[in-house]
């Protein structure tokens, strides 16, 4: 078994995504022009992608083998809450906190172009940073330029201990 020592997670509230998705929109309009923005790209300027939070080594509470990824929620906190969300790069795994003790899990393989550790995840949408697909938290496609759904594996549940099938 091996311990994961990278993974991804973050939260910000409500207010605070909003005032930097608009103050970072515009800052970077007014540097670049509009045009710059008309390729593929998104307008979430989630700060969860630039800043993750990365728990010290050995102290994430994931392990992952070939066909499983395992979380103690009592020490991977952020997956406790609500919302709380992580990236599992060594299984190119994506899992979300839906709510009333249910997770969802997805592949990190982005449908679009197979970017795997570019993720933020905001106002329930999962965007894949490389080129701005969104996805619901079930995996379906929101906003192109992807135009298949992500993956999704079965997740239990036993003593707050989270295990993800990917087989």
């Amino acid at each position: 078994m091996q311990i994961i020592k990278n993974i991804k997670t973050g939260s910000l509230s409500e207010e605070r995504r909003e005032f930097l998705k608009k103050s970072g929109s515009l800052a970077v309009m007014s540097m670049f022009g509009i045009g710059f923005f008309t390729s593929c790209s998104t307008d979430n300027m989630d700060p969860t992608n630039v800043a993750p939070k990365t728990p010290p080594a050995g102290k994430t509470g994931i392990t992952a083998t070939a066909t499983a990824v395992t979380v103690d929620l009592d020490v991977a906190t952020t997956l406790a809450s609500t919302g709380g969300w992580t990236l599992v790069t060594e299984s190119k795994v994506l899992i979300v906190n839906t709510g009333n003790n249910t997770f969802n899990a997805l592949t990190s393989v982005c449908t679009h172009s197979q970017c795997d550790r570019n993720w933020s995840f905001a106002n329930n949408l999962f965007t894949c940073t490389c080129h701005g697909s969104r996805f619901d938290r079930d995996g379906a496609v929101v906003t192109g330029p992807a135009t298949q759904a992500l993956r999704t594996y079965s997740t239990s549940i036993n003593d707050k201990i989270l295990t993800v099938n990917l087989g």
